[in-house]
């Protein structure tokens, strides 16, 4: 294990405190707790500020396809992220191709002519002339760690040797320093995968791959890949990253998107489709994104389901109903003006895309061409979806609504176990006319689950926090809060955000679902303010917010107590809750005080028995309010201590912090 991955198993190990000893034993709810969802934290990843390529996809070659484009940003081309091995010497040329490509999902490819080659190298000491490639902000490389590299190469004329460098950089006028090399033999005039495995020799934080020929004559090129073996689980993703969203127990995620989820809003031609993400990746259908950059999708949807599976989440895929995002077309400031929709004429295909979907994931191998993909791919046996979104954050006009109506009907009669869930639009608060229409039409379908929406400042959360006490308690359709955060990353945003959710788990009988967002942002490239976790190619910072929703997620249960803890003279700034996981027979006691001094709360733990005399407190803390984790400091960090329990205490809370006690009971 790593350095940084053995950091981030320490970080989740201080925050959950010391095991608690007894084993696992489910026990009786006792009277007087009400029942609420056991999946209300979970995670919502979006292709945002390089979230994916370049982020939790562990691929660390940039634009490997050549696929990048002037449509997805002004300047890009098939070279972006690409040079000249040799550059400034007559040794050969470049030149973009489209014919004859490995798939039409990936159509563009490079053709490397090399010449005089032998003569050079006496004159420079260098072998080969060819492509270089510094990945995302450079190649991060570990001592003694084996990377993955692959290319498809289409050999033209004589066989020829190419030479496969992972290096780092030289400095003026001095040839970049070996950290691991290779030589493939190619042959052959079809296209063909050759693979091999490079061990860097030691640490880089800026290296570079270099593919040089080393014979004269033309070889096509594509799909060049550097792979770490080291990924979590073996399956591609990066470790830490992966790590850091296991330590929040996500009992659910909600993928790709968000506005990814309409594509790169050029319209119906470039929407996200879930059929071009899966199968061999050179088979892919890379895409303009939302954000500004392009996916190559090698993080498709067999990834996410494979992800969902390895940390125990329920997969919330969500598909577009045949409407556009109406802030895509131009950016969100054009988000009053018309959607794009497709005709009711052509609506058949959008409904197949959930329809297949469904048996992609579910479905038996011997019986379904789309589950046989699924077996193919590595996985027979089903992912078990349970859940299925329908639409993101549209605005509710009619068009939407006859669409969606029309989609949800047909996935409804033929898959009535699945769990669907609707849209209330963007900015989900009532008044609000797609609010509005949202909720009007989840009641006219009973849909399950309707997705609400918003980003506030601070004081929002912390003057809400009984938003969903009113809520009807006899509707059908449950609350999803897919999309929220206080609007900047600072401690007091945590707190509040810990307030919020306190109201949330009090009313955890009508919402079933919450997902902070956006969950990454890679430094240099924030494409939204704030996020969850912060990351460059060495470090992931974990935030404020981060470590409130840990908390919430590792102390999830099934029913909720709100006569257990209470603060003495509390006011908005203070909240309680307690929560019972039946399954585990633990107690979770959490107490959350924002404001500037000590405030003493109250414990009365008489209807519980068993519980023990001394549990583990974790507390999430700082002396200073407008205290934030960043690249510079990370002054926020989740503490655990002892705390002496007893049927009835008192306790001093701590100014500016959230606190967990768990606790064993029978």
């Amino acid at each position: 294990m790593s350095f940084r991955n053995i950091m981030q198993a320490v970080a989740l190990a201080t925050f959950l405190g010391a095991p608690l000893t007894a084993s696992a034993q489910k026990v009786k709810a006792p009277a007087g707790g009400k029942k609420i969802s056991k999946e209300l934290i979970g995670i919502f990843f979006e292709d945002i500020s390089y979230s994916a390529d370049g982020g939790l996809y562990a691929e660390l070659i940039e634009n490997g396809s050549f696929e990048y484009n002037p449509n997805e940003r002004d300047g890009w081309g098939p070279g972006t992220s690409w040079k000249t091995a040799r550059p400034g010497h007559s040794l050969g040329m470049l030149q973009v191709r489209m014919d004859n490509p490995i798939n039409a999902n990936n159509p563009t490819y490079m053709r490397l002519h090399t010449e005089r080659v032998k003569e050079y190298y006496d004159y420079a000491g260098w072998k080969g002339f060819g492509l270089e490639n510094d990945g995302f902000d450079g190649i991060s490389v570990k001592a003694g760690a084996k990377y993955d590299f692959s290319v498809f190469f289409r050999n033209i004329g004589e066989a020829k040797q190419v030479r496969v460098v992972l290096a780092a950089p030289g400095g003026w006028g001095q040839n970049p320093k070996v950290l691991a090399e290779t030589t493939l033999n190619v042959n052959g005039q079809a296209w063909k995968k050759y693979e091999a495995t490079l061990t860097a020799s030691e640490n880089c934080t800026n290296g570079i791959l270099q593919i040089l020929v080393l014979n004269q004559g033309d070889l096509d090129i594509d799909m060049v890949s550097l792979m770490p073996q080291d990924t979590y689980k073996g399956h591609g993703l990066r470790q830490d990253l992966a790590e850091a969203l296991a330590g929040l127990e996500p009992k659910f995620m909600r993928f790709p998107g968000g506005c990814v989820v309409h594509g790169g809003g050029d319209g119906f031609w470039d929407t996200y489709r879930w059929k071009t993400t899966i199968g061999p990746k050179e088979q892919r259908r890379g895409l303009k994104n939302t954000w500004g950059y392009h996916q190559s999708m090698g993080l498709g949807y067999y990834e996410y389901f494979q992800f969902c599976e390895d940390l125990g989440m329920e997969p919330l895929p969500i598909l577009p109903c045949g409407v556009n995002c109406q802030g895509t077309n131009g950016g969100w400031s054009m988000r009053t003006q018309a959607q794009d929709f497709v005709p009711m004429s052509e609506m058949d295909e959008w409904v197949d895309e959930a329809l297949d979907l469904i048996e992609w994931a579910n479905g038996d191998p011997a019986t379904s061409k789309w589950a046989k993909m699924r077996a193919d791919a590595g996985h027979p046996k089903p992912f078990n979806l349970k859940y299925l979104g329908l639409g993101n954050e549209e605005k509710i006009t009619k068009e939407f609504e006859e669409r969606f109506k029309y989609i949800y009907e047909r996935v409804r009669a033929k898959y009535p176990n699945i769990v669907i869930v609707g849209t209330a639009g963007p900015g989900s608060h009532k008044g609000n006319p797609d609010f509005e229409n949202g909720w009007r039409i989840a009641d006219e379908t009973g849909v399950d689950i309707l997705d609400e929406h918003y980003y506030e400042p601070r004081n929002y959360f912390l003057d809400n926090q009984a938003n969903y006490d009113n809520y009807p308690r006899d509707r059908k359709t449950k609350v999803y809060l897919g999309e929220y955060a206080a609007k900047d990353k600072k401690l007091a945003d945590a707190l509040y955000e810990g307030l919020y959710l306190l109201g949330v788990e009090k009313n955890g009988d009508v919402v079933s679902m919450t997902s902070y967002a956006p969950l990454f942002c890679k430094k240099n490239h924030e494409s939204w303010n704030p996020d969850l976790i912060y990351f460059d190619n060495e470090k992931v910072i974990l935030t404020c917010s981060y470590y409130v929703q840990q908390m919430f997620g590792t102390t999830a249960g099934d029913y909720y107590y709100g006569d257990v803890a209470k603060f003495q003279g509390g006011d908005k700034y203070q909240g309680t809750s307690a929560v019972l996981n039946t399954e585990k027979g633990e107690l979770y006691i959490k107490l959350i005080n924002a404001a500037g001094e000590a405030k003493n709360a109250t414990i009365d733990l008489s209807k519980f028995k068993g519980f023990p005399s001394v549990a583990p407190m974790t507390t999430i803390s700082n002396a200073s309010i407008d205290a934030e984790n960043n690249f510079d400091a990370q002054p926020v960090a989740p503490v655990t201590k002892d705390v002496k329990i007893s049927k009835k205490m008192t306790l001093s809370v701590a100014p500016y912090s959230a606190n967990v006690i768990r606790l064993k009971v029978k």
